[in-house]
């Protein structure tokens, strides 16, 4: 794994990304489209995805995609969030289009705490660093790109071939365009599948990949609310029944109830191969909660694993506290914020009932809007699967390819609600650190890029026919 004082090199010196030196025509053209994807801002708060799909759209039509082909969206109190839909028609109407699906927003970056400008890219110790390098706009990049390149080799696949760039994954409470879509234009976006982020491969401590994920289901996303209300009063005379305690006590049953395991196939079959690599104890625990699920003794084990706890099971977590109104007085009113993830086939609903058992009879439990859909696990698809791994062989031989169950959450679960299935695709590496996303000095490394860039493009390609 290569850490982040590596990757920043000492000394090194700090390269404008348009002096990159790739040796490919086709890679400069990627590279000027992904340069301005990344620096067209599009936080929440002084950016517009609606700005960079413009972008994107323009660059369509330059490469001869008619203007009926692409469709740029918006809503008027959102106009700063829209999206862009473009379509490659294939030559076989009686097969079902493919969908790729990308965001377009990031997560906010503030200056002051990077090392580097956030929306400016920069190369550097083979990375290349900034706000959305890697999450999503690698992704969003390599799709145009995948769309510019057909229509310029005249390439014209037997499958439809649809994009989406939309807006909101980032934000809970902004605008989505994915939620949009599959609300108001679901034959717009209608397809056999969908390709989306939530995949991809871990470097290894020697630097070379070690092993590659497909996606096949997430998490669903959902936000509560635990409020304790109370008459108050002076400090000087407190009461048993202070707001704060009430609602402490809530968080600690909270903190201290674990969620029932629960399987998919997916799930089944990633701790399946991980009983095959992982040591004793941990994997005969795996092996004995495979057979019972009910067996506490191996639950408990495998929970001390932050990432086999969180792919076991729906988990809660307390994340945000807002409590008082005066250093001197009883608290009128106290609440959190309760982040759940929940596992695929459980719904909002239930988890509210078990929430509310949980909080007592002196804290009230609601369910934040929005209110996400059950997520719905698409099948271990052979005809899905199979091609995934045949064009890695040729890009990664030897790496091993886990379906994997996302414990976070992309926009795939709102087409899954409409009956697309989603897999997060693979081919982008990425260290075993996270690359910053998210956080401080995001960055994707330079060979991952171009080579993911290819490997998913050959993807696409076997997918369409």
């Amino acid at each position: 794994m290569r850490r982040m004082a590596m990757a920043l090199g000492v000394g090194a010196a700090m390269l404008s990304a348009a002096a990159s030196a790739q040796t490919r025509p086709d890679q400069k053209a990627f590279f000027t489209l992904y340069k301005e994807l990344v620096e067209t801002d599009t936080t929440l708060s002084t950016g517009s995805c609606t700005d960079a799909a413009a972008k994107i759209a323009a660059r369509l039509e330059d490469a001869g995609y008619p203007a009926r082909d692409i469709t740029l969206f918006s809503v008027p109190d959102h106009p700063r969030e829209g999206g862009m839909v473009a379509i490659l028609p294939g030559s076989d109407p009686s097969v079902k289009p493919i969908l790729l699906l990308a965001h377009l927003d990031v997560v906010e970056a503030k200056r002051e705490d990077w090392k580097r400008d956030p929306f400016t890219l920069v190369e550097e110790g083979g990375y290349y660093y900034a706000r959305g390098a890697a999450d999503d706009k690698s992704m969003a990049a390599i799709w145009a790109d995948s769309l510019i390149r057909f229509r310029q080799l005249g390439h014209r696949p037997r499958r439809t071939i649809k994009l989406a760039l939309t807006c909101g994954e980032e934000t809970t409470y902004a605008f989505n365009g994915a939620a949009w879509l599959a609300k108001t234009k679901p034959d717009l976006i209608a397809a056999e599948f969908a390709l989306n982020e939530g995949g991809g491969g871990r470097y290894g401590v020697n630097g070379k990949p070690e092993v590659l994920a497909i996606q096949v289901g997430e998490k669903a996303a959902q936000n509560y609310t635990f409020a304790a209300t109370n008459p108050g009063g002076h400090s000087s005379q407190p009461t048993s029944d202070n707001a704060i305690y009430q609602l402490a006590d809530a968080l600690k049953a909270v903190q201290g109830y674990t969620f029932p395991v629960r399987f998919t196939d997916t799930t089944h079959a990633f701790f399946t191969a991980m009983a095959k690599t992982t040591p004793a104890p941990v994997a005969d625990a795996i092996r004995r909660l495979l057979a019972n699920p009910d067996e506490a003794e191996a639950s408990a084990l495998l929970a001390r694993d932050k990432t086999f706890n969180s792919t076991l099971r729906t988990t809660c977590v307390a994340t945000l506290l807002s409590a008082g109104h005066a250093e001197n007085a009883l608290p009128q009113h106290a609440s959190a914020n309760i982040n759940c993830r929940i596992f695929p086939g459980e719904t909002v609903e239930g988890t509210l009932t078990k929430l509310r058992e949980l909080a007592g009879p002196n804290v009230t439990v609601s369910a934040n809007a929005p209110i996400r859909p059950t997520a719905i696990p698409p099948a271990l698809d052979p005809r899905i699967l199979e091609p995934a791994k045949a064009v890695a062989e040729r890009y990664f031989p030897g790496v091993p390819m886990l379906p994997l169950m996302s414990t976070g959450a992309t926009d795939g679960i709102f087409l899954e609600a409409i009956g697309i299935p989603v897999y997060g695709a693979p081919g982008l590496f990425f260290d075993a650190d996270g690359n910053g996303i998210h956080g401080l000095n995001e960055r994707i490394g330079v060979k991952s890029l171009y080579e993911g860039r290819d490997y998913l493009y050959d993807l696409v390609s076997a997918y369409a026919g």
